[in-house]
């Protein structure tokens, strides 16, 4: 009888233990999960979806530590078990690579911050304003008001163009005129029509200068600075203005033309 409530006495022991462990580990684990979340909260930016799959990660991946350390005590070998899980986890890895991948590349985004919401950006092959930042896809919205869902890996694994990142952007033009055309007259008239412009930044400078001679024209450069909002209004009102001037002063804007000279021979 002695061995069976040594017997009794050793297994309630270690069942009280294993008890022990997993309330004490389970309420840790959440107080640590708590803990990380509220650190990431702090940090302006990141996207709340992303915030409470962490928290779900953490706690998770915490209880199965403390379901495992619970088993110790009881005596059940869980060297197995750890087999069985990194089994489970490469299966899953491998079914799962894309969104993964997808999913990697959602935390690099909202980490990195190439971007933000409603900034507009050029990237894997779509240009429009990003109106959503979730953890598998991003969402933009095209000039003429579609929505396109692009996958966060095509997003990282390529180049990104941030079009409003900066305060401001630099208007380029290339203007050409005839051959036979005032050069110093079309180059004054150029400055003229930038400057008179209110929405150039004329004190971020200005340039008009010659910059190729062409087979059917001379080609002027034309750059201006302007506030980021203002670029496709300043951009399109000074190329109309700059055909309307032209008209009126005289000059020509010449298309693609060839000169055949034809040589009588005697």
């Amino acid at each position: 009888m002695e061995e069976y409530y040594e017997l009794i006495s050793t297994y309630a022991l270690s069942i009280f233990f294993a008890i022990a462990v997993f309330i004490i580990g389970k309420y840790l684990a959440r107080k640590i999960a708590n803990i990380m979340v509220s650190l990431l909260k702090k940090k302006k930016g990141i996207d709340d979806t992303l915030i409470n799959f962490f928290d779900g990660l953490i706690y998770y991946v915490l209880l199965v530590i403390v379901v495992l350390a619970a088993l110790e005590q009881l005596g059940v070998n869980t060297t197995s078990f750890l087999a069985i899980i990194g089994a489970a986890g490469l299966a899953i890895g491998l079914a799962l690579k894309d969104s993964l991948s997808n999913f990697a590349s959602g935390v690099m985004l909202v980490f990195f911050k190439p971007f933000k919401i409603g900034d507009i950006v050029n990237a894997a092959g779509i240009t429009g304003k990003i109106t959503e930042i979730h953890l598998f896809n991003t969402e933009f919205t095209t000039p003429d008001n579609q929505k396109i869902l692009v996958p966060n890996s095509a997003i990282t694994s390529g180049a990104i163009t941030n079009i409003n990142a900066h305060a401001k952007r630099r208007v380029d033009l290339l203007v050409g005129i005839g051959y036979d055309d005032d050069i110093k007259k079309a180059k004054n008239l150029l400055n003229e029509i930038v400057k008179a412009d209110s929405r150039v930044l004329i004190e971020d400078g200005i340039t008009v200068a010659v910059s190729e001679l062409a087979d059917s024209s001379v080609n002027f450069v034309v750059r201006a600075w302007v506030k980021t909002p203002d670029y496709w209004d300043v951009k399109f009102a000074l190329t109309e203005n700059v055909k309307l001037r032209f008209d009126e002063e005289g000059i020509s804007i010449p298309y693609p033309q060839t000169d055949v000279h034809l040589y009588k021979k005697d």
